[in-house]
This record gives structure tokens, C-alpha cells and sequence, in this order.
């Protein structure tokens, strides 16, 4: 998404901050994935409220015709309000829906819980699932068949993952399975979880070592992380034994590789030129 797009996106998603940071539970995420559904089934709708020809007022009178009744006011707010923008491509509007959608269900999880940890909690479990599905070529294959119905996948999911994770996590999670829009379930994953992040102005660290991370020294990563990136930085961590020693860290899209692996295969390169 760019140009147009991302502005409009950007600026309703400032606009309505207080409506999804005051979302409890799952309820508007829910409704705006719905939205997302309907937008995707329907080429001549997309066009119709995204086309800048069309005056403002009939595109929001056609989505209040379509949706009133059907979702609460605040999500049909939040459409209405990305309806009024501009956009470079009709595809875009769906986009971000989508996005907005991910946004409430992740600060609904934080409204749900008393403790106030429920946005780490969906975050730190969105990581380990995509991890999950990432080790087991089974489970993955058996979560993206396209070829299976979908009812039957979220069935897999639920038995599962059931109550071991969040409400939010789990909505998260069968959105990525079963309606993951052109991505892999475990890109999905991870596309939900730098939403997260970047909502809550974040950094997120992945963190590869050969053997788990003690607490204080993921500590140390954060506070070290912290202050070279000005923000503060979530971590996950995960073990991976053909890394041999050090550390692999990935952070926005940057890789830092001092494991004893990549040192090797770098001799090795060199050895052969």
C-alpha cells in the first residue's frame, strides 16, 4: 500500500486509536474481519466505494445501506471513516480493514485482561504458533489445504490450541489458516504480529541461539536493544541447534549473524572462490 492509500490509512488510524484501544474482547475485530470478507467477495463494491469520481456521501449512504444492522456502530464508524478517503487501488480498501481488524482484536486481548499483559500475551503466543507451524511440515500442510473445508481446519485449530491461548489469538490464528488473503499461514502470523508491535510503537527483536535464552540475558537484549533503536523492543526468542554458538538476531528486516554456523559457511565460501 502506498501513496494515497497509506495516507488515508494512516490518518483513520489515528482517528479512531480511542474506538480500537477501547475495544473489550474480540467483538469489533470480529465485525471488521467480516467487512473484510464481504470487500474481498466483490469486485463492482470495492470500486463503488473507493471511486473518486463517486461523491463521498453516496459511497458512505451505500456501506451504511449495506452494513447498518449487520455490524455494531463502531465498527460501521470505522469503515464509514476509511470509505471518506482516497485510494490508489480499489484492492487497497479490504487492506485496510484488515489492518484496523488485526489492531482491535490485538487491544481487545489488552481490555479483556485485568492484568493489563494481554497485548504481550497475544503477541509472544502469535510467535510461538508461527513457530509451531513453521518445525511441522504436517501440521502446516494440514492448516493450508486449501483443498479441505475450511470448518474443518478451524475445528484442528480449536482442538489444538483451545484454551491455551487467548481469545484474541486464536480469532488472530484461524484468520491465518483459513483467510489469510494471498499469504502464507505463518507469513500471516507474523504480518499480525509487527501490526501489533508497530500499534503500540515497538520494535520487535527475533532472537536465534542454539540453546534458550536465561531470563537475564534477554533482559540485557532488551535494555541493549532499547537503546540503539530509541523504542522499546519486544523480543522473541527461539532454539535452533544448527546455529552452533552466538547469536542470530533479526530486527525490522535486519539481520545481525554472529553464529558459529554463519562463520563456517563463510570460510567455506572463501575456501571455494
Amino acid at each position: 500500500m502506498r501513496g494515497a492509500s497509506r495516507t488515508s490509512l494512516g490518518a483513520v488510524t489515528e482517528d479512531v486509536r480511542p474506538v480500537l484501544e477501547g475495544a473489550r474482547g474480540t467483538e469489533l475485530g470480529e465485525q471488521l474481519f467480516g467487512v473484510v470478507d464481504l470487500l474481498d467477495s466483490s469486485g463492482p463494491l470495492r470500486r463503488a466505494l473507493t471511486d473518486p469520481a463517486r461523491a463521498v456521501d453516496d459511497r458512505t449512504g451505500l456501506l451504511e445501506r449495506l452494513l447498518r444492522g449487520q455490524v455494531g456502530d463502531e465498527a460501521l464508524d470505522v469503515v464509514r471513516r476509511l470509505v471518506q478517503g482516497r485510494w490508489s487501488a480499489a484492492r487497497d480498501l479490504p487492506d485496510a480493514v484488515e489492518e484496523l481488524a488485526v489492531l482491535a482484536t490485538v487491544s481487545g486481548a489488552s481490555q479483556a485482561d485485568d492484568s493489563g499483559d494481554g497485548v504481550d500475551r497475544v503477541e509472544e503466543e502469535l510467535f510461538r504458533v508461527e513457530r509451531l507451524l513453521s518445525g511441522d511440515r504436517a501440521l502446516r500442510a494440514a492448516v493450508a489445504d486449501r483443498y479441505a473445508p475450511e470448518q474443518a481446519r478451524r475445528d484442528l485449530l480449536d482442538r489444538l490450541l483451545g484454551d491455551r491461548v487467548a481469545p484474541g489469538t486464536l480469532l488472530l490464528v484461524r484468520r491465518a489458516a483459513t483467510r489469510s488473503r494471498g499469504l502464507t499461514p505463518e507469513r500471516a502470523l507474523t504480518r499480525y504480529g509487527e501490526l501489533a508491535a508497530e500499534w503500540r510503537r515497538r520494535v520487535v527483536a527475533l532472537v536465534t541461539t542454539a540453546v534458550p535464552l536465561r531470563d537475564d540475558q534477554r533482559q540485557r537484549l532488551v535494555e541493549l536493544l532499547t537503546r540503539q533503536y530509541g523504542r522499546q523492543v519486544h523480543v522473541d526468542s527461539a532454539v535452533d541447534p544448527s546455529v552452533v554458538g552466538g547469536v542470530r538476531l533479526e530486527v525490522g528486516g535486519e539481520l545481525v549473524d554472529s553464529t558459529v554456523a554463519s562463520r563456517l559457511d563463510e570460510t567455506r565460501r572463501r575456501l571455494t572462490r
